[in-house]
């Protein structure tokens, strides 16, 4: 997939040394726009992440009739002017969602529970990604999803929606969210299973504007509606997101001499996996400055080297470090011994095959990487470089690599590497500042 943007990236010359604040979580910065356009009342929100993900989720609302004022240039900070769960306005185009996949699934859930017709698409990456997990369940809700295949794009003609218990097959914070906003248009309680838990930042959020969520004993996710969202009183903040936090953690337990600080890091239970494993592979991270800001916990993680080992991943800690496995690939690439992944096959259909691309990429840069059908086998060793790879047109691919190549005997070029502003379009000046190699290429 050719979407530009080239990386140049590696060996670092020294440790990495200095204090960074990465951009606010990806995942809750959707989350937060979404409850805020479909509340009655106005929503300040700050830390909000200002990639081309989230604000495709924005740019949606404002083309069904919501204001949107930012607050400062960067926009990080926003007044949402809510229109209300049924004040939402038949959009004139299309909706394009660009890359990103959270944005889609959620919305499914909100375009299910309305009185008009939608269709949105989304890039070439997103236009093949499974939608089936989100659309089955809002039919069953009533809602009609036309389409080819169930791929985008999609019409999404709402209806009046009945409550359902859904068995969900797949461990994904991103079918369960889609169910739960289609609940708030339902009648009846409406009840989510998941083979796994998985992130939960929608139930945590929901009852911040009114709305109660319950899980019970067995982690089943109950959800009657109350007929409103109210907008809340206190603005909402959103932590540091802990997926572009792994990336600098990962280059500074492998470049010796590192030693650096990540200030406020969302520290959620469910979205810690990849600090658990990295811990399990020998990294070194203590956290400072424990806080909660609204129902989230953060921190500050002090993170320095320590030469990592290959483990074999807990089952268990993968729905909750699924964003963070190709940065996991590059650690395992560099570690002593060997690094074993079950039950992964969720990264086959992210942005990328995120398996098969990320095995692509380390071979070429002289690692031994063994592809599984639900994971892979790592046995680690060194990095030559001094090679070109293919990020894909997937952020986390380019970034993965740009930190794989700090500890290679010479340059890494990654090619396609322009979606890093899906998700953290400053990752190559703070990078620098922290003292990795990496810059782009000015041809």
């Amino acid at each position: 997939m050719n979407v530009g943007g080239t990386l140049i990236a590696g060996p670092a010359a020294s440790g990495l040394i200095g204090t960074v604040s990465v951009p606010g979580d990806k995942s809750m910065s959707h989350r937060a726009v979404m409850l805020a356009a479909l509340a009655d009342g106005t929503t300040e929100i700050h830390g909000f992440l200002p990639g081309e993900d989230c604000l495709a989720t924005a740019e949606m609302f404002v083309q069904m009739g919501v204001s949107i004022d930012w607050l400062n240039d960067e926009k990080t900070s926003l007044r949402v002017h809510g229109v209300g769960l049924h004040g939402l306005k038949k959009p004139a185009n299309i909706l394009d969602a660009g890359n990103s996949g959270t944005c889609v699934r959620l919305m499914m859930g909100v375009f299910a529970g309305q009185d008009f017709d939608v269709t949105v698409t989304g890039d070439a990456s997103l236009q093949v990604r499974p939608m089936k997990r989100v659309a089955d369940p809002v039919r069953t809700m009533g809602a009609r999803v036309v389409g080819d295949g169930d791929l985008l794009p999609l019409t999404i003609q709402g209806g009046q929606l009945k409550a359902i218990y859904h068995a969900s097959k797949v461990a994904s914070a991103q079918v369960k969210s889609c169910v739960l906003l289609a609940a708030l248009f339902a009648e009846g309680e409406t009840t989510v299973s998941e083979p796994r838990p998985t992130r939960d930042h929608t139930e945590r959020m929901l009852p911040l504007f009114g709305q109660p969520v319950t899980v019970d004993e067995e982690g089943l996710v109950h959800l009657k509606a109350v007929g409103k969202l109210i907008a809340p009183s206190e603005p909402i903040y959103i932590p540091a997101d802990p997926s572009s936090a792994t990336f600098f953690a990962v280059a500074a337990s492998l470049v010796k001499g590192s030693d650096i600080t990540l200030e406020r890091i969302g520290m959620n239970p469910l979205r810690n996996g990849w600090k658990r494993i990295l811990a399990d592979m020998n990294g070194t991270m203590d956290l400072q400055n424990e806080a909660l800001v609204g129902e989230e916990s953060v921190a500050d993680i002090h993170v320095t080297y320590q030469g990592l080992k290959g483990v074999q991943v807990n089952p268990a800690d993968v729905p909750d470090a699924i964003d963070e496995f190709p940065v996991l690939f590059a650690a395992a690439a560099l570690a002593e011994g060997e690094f074993v992944l079950s039950e992964a096959e969720e990264l086959r259909v992210k942005e990328s095959d995120r398996i098969a691309v990320m095995a692509a990429a380390l071979q070429v840069a002289g690692a031994n990487f063994t592809e599984k059908p639900d994971g892979a086998i790592i046995v680690g060793g060194e990095l030559q470089g001094g090679c070109t790879v293919d990020a894909c047109g997937d952020h986390r691919i380019a970034m993965a690599m740009a930190v794989a190549a700090q500890c290679a005997a010479s340059d890494i070029t990654i090619e396609n590497s322009a979606a890093i502003a899906t998700s953290f379009p400053d990752f190559v000046p703070l990078a620098q500042s922290l003292g990795m190699n990496v810059r782009w290429s000015e041809k």
